[in-house]
């Protein structure tokens, strides 16, 4: 166990561990699936309940609302990245103060486009994310990613 991600403090010489370490055990874990035959059966998704913000409090950053999630499998439209990073200019309006920037991508469409990979059905994301309907495009399904096949 690594006693927690919650990095206030000399992040990157944390993460100098950290990283490599969950790149093997993912890794590891991605080969065994691909031997089993089963990499088409299983998708891997993890996500952060918080972001971090992109300036530094002096040791570290604080807590913020964008974040990075990491999904792999059979299914992952690989090779690129979802959502966007923002520009980091001044007087950017999802700048909301102190680094802390508006993300792109609501966790929710991340969330939808795995259950809808599970099998949810499209009217029923709802009662899986009751905040679904509060996203542009969740009727049509717009609000999905596109990050998954089938």
């Amino acid at each position: 166990t690594f006693g927690g991600w919650d990095h206030h403090e000399d992040t990157l010489g944390q993460q100098a561990t950290m990283l490599p370490a969950l790149d093997a055990g993912l890794g590891q874990f991605q080969t065994a699936l691909d031997e089993l035959g089963l990499s088409n059966q299983v998708t891997t998704f993890t996500i952060s309940d918080f972001g971090r913000t992109l300036t530094s409090n002096g040791k570290g950053s604080d807590h913020g609302w964008g974040g990075n999630a990491m999904v792999m499998g059979g299914a992952v439209q690989g090779g690129q990245l979802y959502g966007h990073f923002p520009e980091q200019v001044e007087d950017n309006p999802l700048d909301v103060g102190r680094g802390r920037f508006l993300p792109s991508t609501a966790t929710d469409a991340m969330y939808a486009e795995v259950s809808r990979w599970m099998g949810v059905a499209p009217e029923s994301l709802e009662s899986v994310l009751p905040n679904w309907s509060s996203f542009e495009g969740s009727a049509q399904g717009a609000g999905l990613t596109g990050m998954l096949m089938g």
